[in-house]
């Protein structure tokens, strides 16, 4: 006969095994939001273009792209740092439905300057939602300080960049570019009451914010493995004040290092998403082959992220990302080679390091940071990668409109990858 304490403990750990089966979902849904926002402005242009109402420019349209992407590394920076603060679990959720709020907002904005300040501070609401995703799904990861979660949660945002673009297919026509921006707020309806029930606190920051035993149930019903929490006046000076901390003797070397490559990393990510089919055009390829090149690009992504989360953990973050942005360099050097065939192959494994690349930076920072400063870590990651974000499109049409996109433009993001190689090498492991 089973002992009744036996079988308590059986029940209580299948509940927690489901239970901890919700975190990863719900952040990976939140991340693809992210992959819906780098698709769906690209996707409307067109209609916004033939919009008699608005009569908007190129340029015009220019810079509400470029509003969007200053919103989000504000939001990177802000809510990065508020989610060491306030908790994991709120920041998500206030970073969802600020999101989706705004974005169903530009459905009905009556004229662009409207429609420019609402995708701007939909930006802010979205970019803290990244950061604080790795922050939770790392924390609640059985493997602790590997990548494998950080990728595996990544492939939702290429996912929604790909569903985005399926869904403007059928969405735009029939019903006006403004259905796409109703589609966008949709997930949240679902999303953030699963979220608000199911969606736990990090232990980690329960930990270092002097909530022991609340950590410790959390822990225990999600099968997690405690950090340890900051014993010392230092440790807790960081929590207090996590931005400080960052720019301290500690750890300031590894900040600046990670905020360089994450500039490179995700330079190379928007870079050749906005001008990789341009760019293969001028280098004699069909219209056809040069959009084809943008989707095995974006195949090759998925199945990088993959296969990088797997080395990640064996080998370490770290020495992952000096692998991963050194393969992507050198792929990109070889597209300036014009072949009839094999160039499909190496678009692919460009795709499957340059994307990869940037989330294992992001795996490192989480590794690399104790758990009271680690949002706010990922979060500057991820707000100063995203200035990298507006200049890589500026890089690429800066050359496209010299002329001289082929071949330099394929050396120059292939330096870009380079140098993110060349900075990640420069930071310290375990800190």
């Amino acid at each position: 006969m089973t002992a009744p304490h036996t079988q308590s403990s059986s029940i209580t750990g299948s509940r927690g095994a489901r239970a901890a089966m919700w975190v990863a979902p719900l952040c990976w849904i939140a991340v693809l939001l992210d992959g819906f926002d780098l698709v769906v402005l690209g996707a409307v242009i067109p209609s916004l273009l033939d919009y008699d109402a608005w009569g908007l420019s190129t340029g015009t349209i220019t810079m509400i792209s470029t509003f969007g992407l200053i919103g989000m590394t504000i939001g990177a920076l802000v809510i990065g740092t508020l989610t060491d603060v306030i908790g994991r679990r709120r920041a998500l959720l206030y970073a969802v439905a600020a999101f989706s709020i705004l974005t169903l907002l530009c459905a009905i904005a009556p004229n662009p300057f409207i429609f420019g300040l609402l995708r701007f501070l939909a930006g802010v609401g979205l970019g803290g939602a990244l950061p604080t995703a790795l922050a939770l799904v790392n924390e609640f990861s059985k493997k602790q300080g590997g990548g494998s979660a950080s990728t595996m949660l990544m492939t939702g945002y290429h996912v929604g960049a790909v569903a985005t673009a399926a869904l403007a297919l059928v969405v735009i026509e029939p019903f006006g570019w403004r259905a796409m921006f109703v589609v966008g707020a949709l997930p949240a309806v679902v999303l953030i009451p699963l979220m608000l029930r199911y969606l736990p606190e990090s232990p980690s920051y329960l930990l270092a914010h002097g909530k022991r035993a609340e950590a410790e149930e959390i822990a225990a019903r999600y099968g997690v493995e405690l950090e340890a929490a900051p014993t010392s006046e230092a440790g807790r000076a960081e929590a207090a004040n996590p931005v400080r901390a960052l720019f301290s003797s500690k750890f300031l070397r590894n900040s600046i290092a990670i905020w360089i490559t994450s500039f490179m990393g995700l330079l190379l990510v928007y870079g050749l998403n906005t001008w990789l089919p341009t760019i293969m055009r001028e280098a004699g390829y069909n219209l056809g082959a040069s959009l084809t090149f943008l989707l095995i690009l974006n195949a090759g992504a998925v199945v990088g992220l993959l296969i990088a989360g797997g080395v990640a953990n064996k080998i370490g973050p770290r020495t992952a990302a000096i692998v991963w942005f050194a393969g992507a360099a050198l792929f990109l050097a070889l597209l300036s080679v014009k072949v009839s065939f094999g160039i499909y192959v190496m678009v692919f494994l460009a795709g499957c390091f340059v994307f990869s690349a940037q989330v294992l930076v992001y795996a490192f920072t989480s590794a690399n940071h104790p758990p009271q400063i680690r949002a706010t870590a990922l979060g500057w990651s991820a707000g100063v990668g995203r200035v990298g974000a507006i200049c890589g499109p500026i890089l690429g049409g800066v050359l496209l409109g010299a002329g001289y996109a082929v071949p330099w433009g394929f050396y120059a993001f292939a330096l870009v990858g380079l140098l993110g190689a060349v900075s990640i090498s420069c930071t310290r492991v375990r800190i």
